[in-house]
């Protein structure tokens, strides 16, 4: 099994801020507020999070997936 990444850099999309964030393990993140532009970020159709969504590294239960996390893989 390959080590979980907690790191992920979230690119706004409103305004292209980047900034690295560490990822919960243990639950999905819905919401984040972009820091330079107070845009909030929701996770886009099929994605389980913002860090799937806007992250540079998908969140720890989609790199586990182990069929017990919280998130649901994208059909």
């Amino acid at each position: 099994m390959s080590e979980i990444i907690l790191q992920s850099t979230i690119t706004c999309p409103e305004c292209g801020h980047k900034k690295e964030e560490t990822m919960p393990t243990d639950a999905c993140q819905f919401f984040y507020e972009c820091e330079n532009c107070k845009k909030v970020l929701k996770p886009q159709q099929g994605d389980c999070c913002v860090y799937c969504s806007y992250g540079s590294t998908p969140c720890p239960p989609i790199q586990n997936d182990n069929g017990s996390s919280c998130c649901q893989t994208k059909k």
